[in-house]
């Protein structure tokens, strides 16, 4: 199956508006009872998520009608709904908004992001942030584009200059205690959410990126994106990073020689 050729300007405008009705006017006027937590401390899911993402579903569906839908708080409700990304039919990956925590806590440092991936292999991918209005879109082969300009990601002269965002949080106690005492080596950047860290990677105010999950929703655009713009990125044992895998480590950068810098320096060292 192929799948047939539209905008990606459309999509871009369908999550805009989406995002204007249900994100936008709940931010810092949520009430109790409009937040509730799911798996853990912490992982927290608002009315304004499970609306966007019931609208986005309903209007991507609409642009190809034999698609399926993976959405963040659908698989949290039943995790067998990932299993649909193995499937024949294009998938539509949902994360209606990523940084909610932040959203509760009224920081504006929240996005949605929105990925097309057929037979396991993400072909357009969408990352908007409702606050400054724009998103970042990607085609494969097509490169990556923000505000009508073609986006690249700069190499810095210096590994000392290396600015990077690094989610520690789940990583086995021992190696986060690792990872956390090489923060030193590089740059402080204070990690916000992979949709702000993608478009920061491309737009070249980041230069690095660490995660250990690597769950659909939060990186299979973004990773697409990095890619379109010219960087590289790949899971903690070298293969390529596929929207099929959950965990295993991603590590972003600007190009090979960086990335095997840093593996080297974060996790080499460790042995």
């Amino acid at each position: 199956m192929t799948i047939p050729k539209f905008d990606a300007a459309r999509v871009a405008g369908l999550i805009a508006e989406a995002a204007a009705i249900e994100i936008i006017p709940r931010f810092r006027h949520l009430g109790t009872a409009d937040i509730r937590q799911k798996s853990s401390p912490g992982d927290l899911v608002t009315v304004a998520d499970e609306a966007m993402e019931r609208r986005l579903a309903t209007a991507l569906r609409g642009l190809l009608p034999w698609s399926v839908v993976i959405g963040e708080e659908a698989a949290a409700a039943d995790p067998a709904v990932h299993d649909l990304m193995a499937g024949d039919d294009p998938v539509w990956v949902i994360d209606p908004l990523d940084g909610t925590s932040n959203f509760v806590a009224g920081r504006a440092a929240f996005g949605v992001i929105v990925a097309l991936v057929l037979r396991g292999e993400t072909r357009m991918g969408w990352i908007h942030d409702p606050n400054a209005g724009h998103t970042a879109t990607a085609e494969c082969g097509s490169g990556a584009w923000l505000n009508g300009e073609r986006l690249a990601v700069t190499v810095p002269g210096s590994t000392a200059a290396l600015r990077g965002a690094m989610a520690t949080k789940f990583f086995p106690p021992p190696l986060r205690e690792h990872l956390n005492a090489r923060r030193g080596l590089f740059e402080r950047h204070r990690q916000s959410h992979a949709a702000g860290d993608y478009v920061e990677l491309v737009r070249g105010t980041l230069d690095f990126s660490l995660y250990q999950r690597t769950l659909p929703w939060d990186h299979a655009a973004g990773t697409l994106l990095q890619a379109e713009a010219g960087g590289y990125s790949a899971r903690l044992d070298g293969t390529p990073y596929r929207p099929i895998h959950r965990d295993g480590g991603l590590l972003a950068a600007p190009d090979r020689a960086v990335w095997d810098y840093l593996y080297h320096e974060l996790f080499q060292s460790a042995d």
